[in-house]
């Protein structure tokens, strides 16, 4: 568990990690309960709605996020990827910076 990291900053622009890799992401980030900046690209990994929602779940469990920026294009994310990334982003309530791009 990452109990003191407060900034977190990931890219892994293009690297395929797919809906799997995005499940490890997002249970890892799930840890990482004091983070208060999250910055995220993965860009053209083809995560997808099941990706989404793993990231989504972990987002949530970041309750002290103040600055949040996800770059997730080129990654089909749907419909119902986008809501639950809504949802976890709903439970960050301390947030004051959001940008999500998911074109």
């Amino acid at each position: 568990m990452c109990i003191t990291l407060t900034s977190l900053n990931l890219s892994l622009i293009g690297d395929r990690i797919g809906e799997n890799g995005a499940k490890y992401l997002g249970e890892g980030i799930a840890n990482c309960v004091t983070l208060t900046s999250l910055n995220i690209s993965l860009n053209g990994n083809g995560i997808g709605e099941n990706g989404a929602k793993y990231l989504g779940e972990g987002i949530a469990k970041c309750v002290t996020l103040t600055s949040l920026n996800l770059n997730l294009w080129s990654n089909s994310i749907d419909e119902n990827g986008a809501k639950y990334l809504g949802e976890g982003i709903e439970k960050c309530v301390t947030l004051t910076s959001l940008n999500l791009e998911l074109s």
